[in-house]
């Protein structure tokens, strides 16, 4: 074959490559791009005031190991927050990625430091060498991926030996019926959170922020037996609840059933 030929074949096949991840990046939702939904999601309070406005950062702070001089990855890392965070703890080596480029352009508007990269690219498309970080996060992103067996393999691969992954997710509880609503009173009054079809895992349709915002619900079952299968070892598994003092009625009630599911593991 002469040199001409493996170089046309060579193009090619890289944009073989390359139409492959952008069909990809085409077939996942991207709400976070939208108009409409990235200007509700930038008013909310974590949006705000940042992690410490999450309802779940407590639990999760109290399990993310020591990342002084650790290479982190930060799997939907939306405006930045917790790699800012690694950062100021110390981490030397961070990258942060997201589906959406608004997202991707507030964190580095935000961001003033080399140590933090950032890259356009589908939780289920990262592709990194193997015992690249030592410590590899997700907040609130892993309901949106179909694929969180293949999430797992993916980390577990790019994981150092006893590297650790630590996310977290909307509960079960919370995403098992699309609607993720109250049942209320007469008067307005929140009576019950209605739970149906938990074990029917899979694709659910909901209004969050606005309309057709595509998640998957999964039973706590399948998030911990998953991790297993993939090679891990679980740490801990928490229900965040708000604390005993708070007053505002929207936040005690989050006491009432857990919004979310926080996991660390560790890869054996």
């Amino acid at each position: 074959m002469d040199a001409d030929l493996r170089g046309q074949e060579s193009i090619c096949g890289y944009f073989c490559v390359l139409s492959r991840l952008l069909l990809s990046s085409l077939l996942k939702q991207n709400k976070y791009d939208g108009s409409e939904f990235f200007a509700a999601y930038s008013q909310m309070p974590r949006s705000i005031h940042g992690l410490a406005a999450g309802l779940e950062w407590t639990a999760f702070r109290a399990l993310l190991p020591d990342v002084q001089d650790k290479r982190l990855l930060d799997l939907g890392c939306g405006f930045g927050w917790h790699c800012r965070y690694a950062q100021e703890q110390g981490a030397r080596k961070i990258i942060g990625i997201d589906l959406s480029e608004k997202m991707l352009e507030r964190a580095r508007a935000t961001t003033h430091t080399p140590d933090i990269e950032y890259r356009r690219c589908a939780i289920e498309d990262i592709d990194f060498p193997v015992n690249q970080f030592d410590v590899v996060i997700s907040s609130l992103a892993l309901h949106y991926v179909e694929q969180f067996d293949l999430v797992c393999r993916k980390v577990h691969h790019c994981l150092a030996p006893n590297g650790t992954f630590l996310f977290s997710v909307e509960h079960p509880i919370f995403t098992t019926l699309a609607a993720q609503s109250w049942f209320y009173g007469q008067a307005g009054e929140r009576l019950h959170w209605p739970v149906d079809n938990y074990q029917q895992e899979g694709r659910r349709q909901t209004n969050w922020l606005t309309e057709n915002v595509i998640k998957y619900h999964r039973t706590i079952a399948t998030y911990v037996n998953t991790l297993i299968d993939s090679g891990f070892l679980i740490k801990r598994l928490e229900e965040p609840k708000p604390p005993p003092d708070t007053t505002d009625p929207d936040t005690q009630a989050q006491s009432r059933r857990p919004p979310f599911l926080v996991i660390a593991a560790v890869k054996e």
